[in-house]
């Protein structure tokens, strides 16, 4: 396995593209996803679609933490690895909240994005396998960002607000006047 370079925004057009149907459940897509899931935990991250590592596959991994904390959070959902395939939302809660939002290709920002509370899932399993996945909360919020992905969008291009995160050394390193941690402002453009 190994860890792939993650593309950010706005470096590289994969990123907008609609990704491509896996058809072709070989070795090379094994190998794919052993290296997705190797990047994604070395980020470290709870998510990543294969457009974010140069991939034209339409091809998510996602896994929540599994530290103490999250698994009081997130009880069985923590820890469990979901490969996902050709994923497609079949059916959203009307319920929506909002979160807060990152990304591995857009480092230090953050948004506030509108998500459904619960979503269902369809999609192959990484052998090819039909599968369904209900999912709520959190889990819900990372499948619909990295789904997302698949289709060219990005978190910034829904959020209600965006910032970056810059401390407060670089502030001052840069001759700012110190201010709240958090600066709303756009990410650069493409």
């Amino acid at each position: 396995m190994s860890v792939l370079p993650i593309i950010t925004h706005p470096n590289d057009a994969v990123l907008r593209r609609k990704a491509l149907k896996v058809i072709d459940f070989g070795s090379k897509f094994q190998e794919l996803i052993d290296n997705m899931v190797e990047t994604m935990l070395d980020a470290p991250g709870v998510g990543l679609a294969a457009p974010q590592v140069a991939s034209k596959e339409r091809v998510i991994v996602v896994r929540l933490p599994d530290d103490e904390e999250s698994k009081k959070e997130y009880g069985e959902q923590a820890g469990v690895l979901y490969v996902v395939a050709n994923p497609k939302i079949v059916k959203a809660s009307r319920e929506m909240v909002e979160g807060v939002e990152a990304c591995l290709s857009i480092p230090g920002w953050f948004g506030t994005v509108e998500r459904h509370e619960e979503v269902l899932i369809t999609g192959e399993d990484r052998m090819g396998k039909a599968q369904r996945i209900k999912a709520k909360g959190w889990l819900a919020r990372v499948f619909q960002h990295e789904i997302d992905h698949l289709d060219g969008r990005l978190f910034i291009d829904i959020a209600k607000e965006i910032w970056e995160d810059k401390p407060e050394d670089e502030e001052k390193a840069a001759g700012e006047k110190p201010r709240r941690r958090f600066r709303i402002k756009r990410p650069p453009a493409e």
